[in-house]
């Protein structure tokens, strides 16, 4: 809810709904009791209107019920569990319109039951807690759903990106300088830049920029690389031309206030990548690279220098394209990271389109599959490189393959871990037409599985843990059909 007059005006409706449902009455019964309109009456039913205090009256005394029945913010035990939901995040803060839903109509199926909603939503909340899904996490995959609904891809912000190019006579592409940015940020939008030693500060060391509105300040970390403050200063410019007000003012995360700030932070870099990497030239030059009949890794790594030093930003544009404009629908995006002096292997950003993809992330500790050539890559990097590589990957429970292509990089930032980020490819009828090096010998087809805990490849030499989840499956299933058996040797 967005004040206190929605929730005044929602409970109102809930109210005289639950009043009218004592007398099993419909709204027709009750609009031709009273001589107000049906639709005025479902107006305020679903929390649109309040009516005059003269209304309120009549309402009351159609009802039998007092003034302060209906008036009164305080539930009975019947809608009390009702009251959680209203003051809850899930409507305080995200915008359900983003997903085609009326809250007026969303309210009313919970009105007709707020017990079992309450106790449905508790559950998921406790499910979460167990898992490790906290606020934040809970808010980026509301984000990714949104994402994935879309394909990943938003012309209206591709149209405003054209339509400031063109204004400010830029050419998008990797020529294109932060000092360039930078003087549009001062002159067109009255920023003052500075670049700052942000270790002075303690615990800010890993810190890219910090924005402070008040002075419209912009303080950037002097360790940033070149295609890091290229970024940032892109991003700030979305924040400007796409009038984002409600938003993050560090970067990296520390904290956030609502949903709304962690999507209009992903609006801005939207608009960030789009202004540093042209859509109709990675569209041209992807199209022709997987005409290319073998696959090479120093082809995409040339492909990628085409547009930007960062593979990181290649590989998410990428995902804004491949379905919208080039017909493949079914892919997967992962950002993997490793610490530095640490085996553990995190999944740090992912995003499925269509449907959720095979490999995904896990938030119960469970060890990623050593086979997946994103993980690998992660293993054998050496000092200061940057590794390509692909390969088809197998799930053999599931029986799909995908082709994986991945770059990982040395140190990318300054917090001394490696990523890894990799593009998978369902293999179907469709994307077999359209990539050439699919059957190219250098690519090689690996048996894989999501987690170590859940992979039934008995002899893997990488595994890391017992298949313990897929052992308990297992067993369950053996138990179900011995129960089975001795139900039909009973009943013979």
């Amino acid at each position: 809810m967005n004040s206190d007059s929605d929730f005044i005006k929602t409970v109102f409706g809930l109210k005289l709904k639950q009043q009218r449902q004592k007398k099993n009455w419909s709204l027709q019964d009750l609009a031709i009791k009273t001589g107000l309109s049906k639709s005025y009456l479902n107006e305020i039913e679903n929390g649109k209107k309040y009516p005059k205090h003269d209304k309120i009256i009549q309402l009351s005394e159609t009802l039998s019920c007092t003034f302060d029945d209906l008036v009164s913010t305080k539930l009975d035990k019947n809608l009390a569990p009702f009251n959680e939901i209203l003051q809850s995040d899930f409507f305080k803060e995200i915008p359900l319109e983003l997903f085609g839903i009326n809250k007026n109509n969303l309210i009313s199926i919970i009105s007709d039951a707020p017990k079992k909603v309450t106790a449905f939503i508790n559950a998921l909340i406790e499910i979460s807690q167990n898992y490790n899904l906290g606020k934040e996490r809970f808010y980026f995959a509301v984000l990714r759903s949104f994402q994935e609904l879309y394909d990943n891809y938003f012309p209206e912000i591709e149209e405003k990106v054209g339509q400031f190019a063109e204004e400010n006579q830029l050419e998008i592409n990797k020529n294109l300088k932060s000092e360039t940015l930078e003087n549009i940020l001062v002159e067109k939008f009255n920023y003052t830049i500075q670049s700052e030693d942000f270790d002075v500060y303690g615990a800010l060391d890993n810190l890219r920029s910090l924005f402070i509105p008040e002075k419209k300040l912009l303080l950037l970390n002097y360790k940033l690389e070149k295609d890091q403050k290229t970024f940032i200063l892109a991003k700030e410019i979305g924040f400007n031309v796409l009038e984002l007000k409600n938003r993050p003012n560090t970067y990296s995360w520390l904290d956030f206030g609502s949903f709304e700030e962690i999507l209009n932070n992903f609006y801005a870099s939207y608009f960030a990548g789009a202004l540093l990497i042209s859509k109709k030239q990675i569209i041209e030059n992807t199209s022709n690279f997987f005409l290319q009949n073998n696959w090479e890794p120093t082809s995409f790594e040339k492909l990628i220098e085409n547009f930007t030093h960062s593979p990181e930003t290649f590989y998410y544009r990428l995902t804004n394209v491949l379905s919208s404009e080039l017909g493949i629908k079914d892919l997967f995006y992962l950002c993997l990271v490793k610490k530095e002096n640490s085996d553990k292997i995190q999944i740090l950003k992912e995003l499925h389109l269509n449907h959720q993809q095979a490999p995904h992330a896990n938030a119960t500790n469970e060890h990623y599959c050593r086979r997946w050539i994103a993980v690998k890559n992660l293993h054998y990097l050496k000092e200061n490189e940057t590794l390509t590589d692909a390969q088809i990957s197998h799930y053999k429970d599931q029986g799909i393959s995908y082709l994986v292509i991945s770059t990982s990089q040395k140190n990318p930032f300054s917090d001394g871990s490696n990523r890894s980020y990799c593009l998978g490819i369902l293999l179907n009828s469709q994307t077999i037409k359209k990539i050439n090096f699919i059957k190219s010998s250098s690519l090689k087809t690996i048996n894989v599985g999501v987690t170590c805990e859940s992979c039934s490849i008995a002899d893997c030499e990488v595994r890391q843990a017992p298949p313990i989840r897929l052992e308990k499956e297992y067993f369950n299933l053996s138990m179900k059909n011995a129960v089975e058996k001795m139900r039909k040797n009973i009943l013979n």
